[in-house]
């Protein structure tokens, strides 16, 4: 998986969605909510999404958590399942990435056309 550079793997892979964005769930048991990215696991290509993807965990007691005891917590998401929202129109969208004059880089959404800050 990844491209090869001068010998070594490269596993990092070109993600649509960033910590912070707000995405709706395109598919899988959470299909139709939306939520906030917490985490993004590149190399996995997978995303946690703040109060999506609930799974049961048991967990052992240790210094943290004395008692133990069934914990919930979020899942990862893969990111094809994942759509950026567009606050501004309360859709999800594409997104596109376009060169500025200035040569900056930025995200813009295929629906309205806008900037999307990051």
């Amino acid at each position: 998986m990844g491209t090869q550079m001068n010998g070594n793997m490269d596993n990092r892979k070109k993600i649509h969605v960033k910590k912070g964005d707000t995405v709706y769930v395109v598919s899988g048991k959470d299909k139709g909510k939306t939520g906030k990215v917490i985490k993004v696991l590149r190399v996995k290509g997978r995303a946690i999404v703040e109060k999506l993807n609930i799974v049961k965990r048991h967990q052992r007691p240790n210094q943290a958590n004395p008692s133990g005891g069934i914990v919930e917590k979020e899942a990862s998401i893969h990111i094809s399942n994942l759509m950026l929202y567009d606050t501004g129109e309360a859709k999800p969208t594409r997104i596109g990435r376009k060169v500025l004059g200035t040569g900056e880089k930025v995200r813009y959404s295929k629906k309205s056309g806008e900037e999307i800050k990051s």
